[in-house]
């Protein structure tokens, strides 16, 4: 046995945004190796995901012929039936009648083909990502008080010393497990409805009614204030705006938070002193918190309680938002957004405009505006102002977007539906055309991490014959729409050399970061605005981005969720993740370990709530809500609120829990609301 076969490829996982270390062998042995954020540890999806290599893979394009079938097809066949009907329709209806919907977990070259695909070549304005239905509202509440989103803006090593941690919507024990070993040495807070593995582990566990996280924080700004813990030095130095933002906590003592959240004023009150009397203390947030149609002003409340604290850009202390995607924070940095250029750069801003136009050999004024944002975009496929052709990168909106009905009648709709996949998943399976392409271990590219950390990904094995990388199938409609080849590079490097380009200058600079550079093991973290800057893995200690240095507060206030309960839906259903899988599904459920282990969707529910609507436990339920329904198997949960169902996404058919959740959209991030919508519970018939 060779050297490399024995010791294998050092890699990356391909599930969430920690980015675990592994090696990879010829012979799709996957190990744990030693890296900052996992520590020779993996979780069991890590463990598995080799097996994602030899699963049911497509290794041929399928082109739907006249019988209704999905057919096997060459590559120039498949290509150029696509170009010709991308043509047709963009002939008929202008270029905004093709749109493209991008994915958290493509590598950052990826990504950045992708935006330039779109802008350039197909000269659209209509791209976005699932994404938008991750991180934006922690990104938009990141930009707004500290004038840059990068998640984790320091290492996850730093929480290692933390003497206090609150995690607001977050279960890393089971999104992430690897991450929990950060935590053993901090008394450890739990925002979360449900008694998660994390709760049962933590301090203290607060446990809010659904969609109150924005009154529990105004709660404890309160208790922080009149219990005299608020940082004033920090506050007078470092921030702007605490006035307005008290003026509005003022009126929300502990008592009347209870009232709202269910959270005792008692446990508020001794949250908020764990915190402030701790020597190291992090306020972490994640997709419990986030996702929802008051999103981003339910993270800035969390915000605001640690800048009154005075956490945020201190040396042991901090806030951070915990990403999920793989490349969550490089995917939304690079162009995949509707409203973004690479480097973090807004597409409307004439500067930014200018400077990637110039990097990609085109006027500005050729550029399209910003376009619809992600549940926006689907919601109107097919529709008369709406695209007639999608294509499809990295996602699976069948399963993962609100309103799951409604979107897969969208896009059975269009006249064009191409998607780029390397399994049949829910979505491949309505498309005209389908298209095989590599997978993470099969293709070098890089991805950064939740700590804004950028990561070398490189190529383990071999893709299986006639299999293609996303940038050969871009390069190759890019050529046939009329592209200079040159423009379009295929290799993951020549890619990023163009992408450091492009970002150099923009807040997300990583201008000098190269290959090069992560091969020989180097630790940058953006931004690396230079080849001989190391970069940045703590932010903001000396000062936030903004002209004048200060953090702002921002004035927010609780207005509850989209929508209420009444006699006809008197229960509040949330959406989340188990251990064994991830996203959608369409990987982890080929996985036969992780089938084994939760093979079906399910509600969790309180026996006595489950017995009022006549189930048992492991019987079958529907979870009704204003939208749609969800068969369920009953799972007992004695520890969950009496007001509260939880069903895990991550299913396809009547098992979508997105058939019943809210499309409701945060109106600065345009975030929907997947975590809480009102419902029923009724026996499944």
């Amino acid at each position: 046995m060779s050297d490399s076969v024995r010791t294998g490829t050092a890699t990356h996982c391909p599930y969430c945004a920690l980015q675990c270390g592994m090696t990879v062998d010829q012979e799709l042995v996957v190990r744990p190796r030693e890296f900052p954020t996992n520590r020779g540890g993996l979780c069991q999806k890590g463990w598995t995901s080799a097996s994602l290599l030899a699963s049911d893979r497509l290794t041929t394009p399928l082109l739907r012929g006249s019988d209704g079938t999905l057919q096997p097809a060459s590559w120039d066949e498949a290509l150029s039936f696509v170009a010709q009907r991308i043509r047709e329709i963009q002939g008929e209806s202008g270029p905004d009648s093709v749109a493209v919907f991008g994915g958290g977990g493509l590598t950052n070259e990826k990504a950045y083909l992708l935006g330039k695909f779109a802008r350039v070549a197909l000269k659209t304005s209509q791209i976005d990502y699932n994404g938008r239905f991750c991180m934006s509202a922690a990104a938009a509440a990141g930009n707004l008080a500290f004038g840059l989103d990068r998640g984790m803006p320091f290492p996850v090593t730093d929480v290692d010393t933390a003497d206090a941690v609150l995690l607001a919507g977050s279960n890393v024990h089971e999104t992430m497990p690897p991450f929990s070993q950060h935590l053993s040495g901090a008394a450890v807070i739990v925002v979360d409805p449900r008694r998660t593995p994390t709760a049962e582990a933590a301090a203290l566990h607060l446990a809010p009614r659904p969609g109150t996280d924005l009154a529990l924080a105004l709660g404890m700004l309160h208790a922080a204030v009149v219990e005299g813990q608020v940082d004033a030095a920090y506050v007078r130095s470092r921030t702007t705006g605490f006035d307005a933002v008290w003026r509005i906590a003022a009126q929300w003592w502990p008592e009347r938070a209870e009232l709202v959240t269910g959270v005792a004023a008692a446990d508020q009150r001794r949250a908020v002193r764990m915190l402030a009397e701790a020597s190291s203390a992090y306020v972490l947030t994640a997709r419990g918190t986030e996702q929802h149609s008051r999103g981003t002003d339910t993270v800035s409340g969390w915000i605001n309680l640690a800048l009154a604290l005075g956490l945020p850009g201190v040396r042991g202390s901090g806030f951070g938002c915990l990403t999920g995607q793989g490349n969550g924070q490089g995917g939304r940095e690079h162009g995949q957004k509707a409203d973004q250029l690479p480097g973090y750069r807004k597409i409307d801003d004439p500067e930014a405009r200018a400077h990637v136009a110039g990097v990609w050999g085109v006027s500005p004024a050729e550029l399209p505006g910003p376009g619809r944002s992600a549940y926006r975009l689907l919601e109107s496929l097919g529709t008369p102002s709406g695209a007639r052709g999608l294509l499809v990168f990295g996602s699976n909106p069948v399963v993962s977007a609100p309103r799951a009905a409604r979107v897969t009648d969208r896009l059975a709709s269009l006249d064009l539906l191409v998607v780029a996949d390397f399994v049949l998943s829910e979505t491949a399976l309505l498309a005209d055309v389908v298209l095989p392409v590599t997978q993470w271990a099969e293709e070098d590219g890089t991805l950064t991490n939740l700590e804004g950390r950028v990561l070398l990904r490189q190529r383990a094995v071999p893709p299986p014959e006639g299999v293609l990388s996303d940038t050969d199938v871009l390069a190759g409609l890019a050529v046939r729409l009329g592209q200079p080849a040159e423009r379009f590079p295929v290799a993951a490097e020549e890619i990023f050399e163009e992408l450091r380009l492009a970002s150099a200058g923009g807040k997300a600079d990583y201008s000098g970061v190269t290959y090069a550079r992560l091969r020989a093991g180097e630790a940058l973290y953006w931004p690396v605005p230079s080849v001989d800057h190391p970069g940045t893995p703590r932010m903001f200690l000396d000062g936030f981005a903004f002209p004048d240095g200060l953090a702002r507060f921002v004035a927010v206030d609780f207005a509850g969720p989209a929508e209420v309960v009444d006699s006809s839906f008197p229960l509040w259903a949330t959406t989340g993740r188990v251990l064994q899988h991830y996203q959608s599904g369409a990987q982890t459920r080929r996985v036969p370990e992780l089938m084994d282990a939760v093979p079906e969707v399910f509600v969790e529910v309180h026996p006595d709530v489950a017995a009022r609507a006549g189930l048992d436990d492991g019987s079958l339920a529907r979870v009704v809500s204003r939208r749609g329904s969800v068969v369920a198997r009953v799972r007992f949960s004695p520890s969950i609120r009496l007001d509260t169902v939880f069903l895990p996404f991550h299913f396809p058919g009547a098992g979508r829990a997105n058939l019943i959740t809210n499309p409701a959209l945060d109106p600065i991030s345009e975030m929907p609301e997947f975590k809480v919508c009102a419902a029923r519970l009724e026996v499944a018939s």
